[in-house]
């Protein structure tokens, strides 16, 4: 998805909703089918790219003093 990169992590997940939705449709001919999942591959490849981006910024904010501590996220 070439609009990846304008889009807000939101707006890309909310597209692989709906995605994922259209691909679950029985009547889909395979081409159809082929091109959005490669278009959701791409979307998810640049969600993953954030999260991990996100993460590294989280983890530099959790340092302390005594030296570097890895938590993990619990929601």
């Amino acid at each position: 998805m070439a609009s990846a990169a304008k889009d807000s992590f939101e707006d890309c997940v909310k597209k692989l909703e709906e995605i994922v939705g259209k691909l679950e449709e029985p009547e889909i001919p395979l081409e159809q089918s082929l091109k959005l999942f490669e278009e959701g591959i791409s979307i998810a490849r640049y969600c993953e790219k954030k999260l991990t981006e996100a993460e590294g910024k989280v983890e530099a904010l959790m340092k302390s003093d005594d030296g570097f501590r890895k938590e993990p996220f619990e929601s």
